[in-house]
């Protein structure tokens, strides 16, 4: 599993291509969405600066002009009905404050002074405080001081239900998120269990071909390669299996000849390597059968009797096989076949160990498990999935006694395959090699 790709701030990158595109997608709709939240929040700002400004310039022109025309004992009474949410009228010199500088006291001041036409000196001061507040103080025409206490509001008041609405267009926001990822990266991961279960000798089910116009074009290019690939592994068997056929006549040939040759030692040597190209083209027909052999077909056996009988059968020829544990009862499978296997099994611990022994289980999920195990030098572990490859041989002195042909433990898994188990080789605690093959 690759690491995950550090990133500047110390932040690391999720490790999952689906946890990558995830928090790209979520981030970017999550910052424009973001982005047009900030410009809804300033409009509101300059409408409600605006409609403030507004309200200074038309109506406190109109509320001075009435106070100034009014008997000083009267306009106490309509102050209540002239003031506005965001500003009031004092009679008097309001309270203590201080110079205002600020752009919006100015702002503020330009627009009451061309409100009331510049008939009336205005002074801004602010009032010290928590809250942001102005006060504009003049002198009416009578010579009564009159004081503005503005209190400037930022943005119109929010709904309460708001918040509420920005966490279900939150939770739709990721939610819409994770549906589309999912949808781009499923087809991915099918193609990867797809490619993971790839076994052209089987014929299994072609990967889907449905969905968007790229998934199914790359479906079916995984289709073609498959079938390419399996076409290929057949012509390659194919050709042995002739080549091995063909050569069975001109070896017949040459043996009745060495065999009616006078005794000499260069007959024996030629006798001698005549055996070994004929055990060599048996052993590829025998893998070219096993590959394309589905000629047998799967019965009932008793599985200790066969077993028994397959270790009988070395015994009488002084071979060192042993039976370990049994299990009782039948077995559907095909016979010929994993008579065939087991005896490869057989071949190579007695070739490299000089004893075999046979072990017979029921796994937890009801499986016969059949392992031939030996105390030979084993396999590197490194090289154990090798070793089940066509013509490997771990001795490399190409001498067929010693080396063999390598195709033993090749033709033990195609017919494991055909008999639908499976195969596997590991070296046992104190040295020596299992190999075990499961049918279920």
């Amino acid at each position: 599993m690759k690491a995950a790709i550090p990133l500047p701030s110390g932040l690391t990158w999720p490790s999952t291509l689906r946890s990558r595109i995830f928090l790209i997608l979520l981030i970017g709709l999550a910052l424009a969405y973001g982005l047009s939240f900030s410009v809804l929040y300033m409009e509101r700002y300059m409408s409600a600066k605006a409609v403030m400004l507004g309200t200074l310039e038309n109506d406190v022109a109109t509320s001075i002009a009435v106070l100034d025309r009014l008997p000083p004992a009267e306009r106490g009474d309509l102050l209540d009905r002239l003031s506005r949410g965001n500003y009031r009228f004092v009679l008097g010199p309001g309270l203590p404050g201080v110079p205002d500088t600020s752009s919006k006291g100015a702002e503020i001041s330009g627009k009451i002074e061309e409100a009331i036409g510049h008939r009336f000196p205005i002074r801004i001061e602010r009032i010290p405080g928590d809250v942001n507040r102005l006060q504009a103080h003049l002198t009416l025409s009578d010579g009564s001081p009159l004081t503005i206490d503005v209190t400037p509001k930022g943005v119109m008041p929010i709904a309460a239900w708001l918040p509420y609405v920005f966490i279900v267009q939150m939770a739709l926001l990721i939610l819409c998120t994770w549906f589309a990822v999912r949808q781009a990266i499923r087809p991915l991961g099918e193609l990867a269990a797809a490619a993971d279960a790839l076994d052209p000798n089987k014929d299994g089910p072609a990967l889907s071909e449905a969905g968007p116009s790229e998934v199914a074009h790359a479906a079916r290019a995984f289709n073609a390669m498959r079938e390419r690939i399996a076409h290929y592994l057949e012509e390659r068997v194919q050709i042995l299996a002739a080549i091995s056929h063909d050569l069975q006549t001109p070896i017949t040939r040459m043996r009745l000849r060495a065999d009616m040759a006078e005794e000499s030692p260069e007959k024996d040597k030629l006798v001698h390597d005549l055996g070994e190209i004929q055990r060599l083209v048996q052993d590829g027909i025998a893998y070219a059968r096993s590959a394309h052999g589905n000629g047998e077909k799967s019965t009932r056996i008793d599985l200790a009797s066969f077993i028994d009988s397959i270790a009988y059968d070395y015994q009488d020829t002084g071979k060192a096989v042993t039976v370990a544990g049994l299990v009782q009862g039948a077995v559907v499978t095909k016979p010929h076949a994993l008579r065939r296997i087991l005896s490869n099994f057989i071949d190579n611990a007695l070739k490299f160990a000089g004893a075999a022994e046979i072990s017979v289980e029921r796994s937890a999920e009801n499986d016969i498990v059949i392992t031939v195990m030996d105390r030979g030098p084993g396999i590197p572990d490194e090289m154990l999935e090798a070793a089940m490859q066509p013509f490997f041989r771990l001795e490399q002195s190409r001498n067929r006694e010693t080396g063999g042909t390598g195709l033993g433990l090749a033709i033990a898994q195609q017919l494991t395959a055909k008999i639908g188990g499976s195969l596997r080789l590991y070296n046992r605690a104190g040295g020596g090699l299992a190999a075990e093959v499961t049918i279920r």
